[in-house]
């Protein structure tokens, strides 16, 4: 579902610049979890958190709400690792970016390109 989402800042998809791959993401049906865990590609790079709610974005629309969902940038690949993982995973700060009209159009155009 997610290797199609597009890169905030080429015209590329995640999985075509390396920042997604199959091994970096595990659903446990059973117990109703996902983790996701992505490499962005430049350890300061400022789209990290922007990639991140596209990927919780686009998981929404095809898993049921019960399902939790972990988001993470791989050990070691963001110079702000620790805030950026906290970002993702905090309900009240996702639902705060989202309601930014110009950050939820920038989520909505990576979710929705078709000019890959």
């Amino acid at each position: 579902y997610v290797r199609d989402i597009r890169d905030p800042e080429h015209p590329y998809s995640l999985e075509q610049l390396s920042v997604l791959s199959e091994e970096s993401i595990t659903v446990d049906e059973k117990l109703g979890r996902i983790l996701i865990t992505f490499t962005p590609t430049i350890q300061h790079c400022s789209m990290a958190t922007v990639i991140g709610l596209c990927l919780r974005e686009k998981l929404k629309d095809h898993f049921p709400h019960h399902f939790k969902v972990d988001i993470k940038v791989a050990p070691g690949s963001h110079a702000n690792e620790e805030s950026v993982n906290k970002q993702l995973n905090d309900k009240e700060r996702v639902a705060a970016a989202l309601e930014n009209p110009n950050l939820r159009q920038l989520v909505e155009e990576c979710l929705y390109s078709s000019e890959l």
